[in-house]
């Protein structure tokens, strides 16, 4: 998957970091990408550090492997994990109906808990060897 080149301020899209090398984040990314039909989200591997976007705090190369972070399009806020999804979920217009359902009380909690888990056992959910995953040709 091609990633967006990286973003400036007040650019009206928001980025996402994802796992660049990991066949999983990269299946997520196209399926996101396939239901951005309004053009809100620009994906950024998360390896690729040297023009990260303006963000209220630092974005910690170390941290955005762990965990998926989206920054805002005014540059003013870094969601992570299922935060971040449920950032996405309000402006991709086949998820926004069932937004709202991602604040029940509970969701929250659990939506992190489980997202953390699959972002911390990604490798063994893949075929990998080692903790490297072989990238398959586009």
């Amino acid at each position: 998957m091609a990633t967006a080149a990286p973003a400036t301020e007040g650019t009206g899209y928001a980025v996402v970091f994802y796992d660049g090398e990991c066949p999983l984040c990269q299946a997520s990314m196209k399926i996101v990408k396939r239901l951005d039909w309004l053009g809100v989200l620009r994906f950024q591997n998360c390896c690729e550090t040297d023009n990260l976007p303006h963000a209220p705090e630092p974005l910690d190369p170390q941290l955005l492997i762990e965990e998926m972070h989206l920054v805002t399009p005014q540059r003013d806020s870094v969601y992570r994990g299922f935060a971040a999804f449920r950032w996405m979920a309000w402006r991709l217009p086949l998820l926004t109906a069932f937004a709202p359902l991602l604040y029940l009380p509970g969701v929250p909690a659990l939506g992190q808990r489980v997202y953390l888990w699959v972002a911390r056992n990604r490798f063994r959910l893949v075929p990998c060897q080692n903790g490297v995953c072989t990238v398959p040709p586009a």
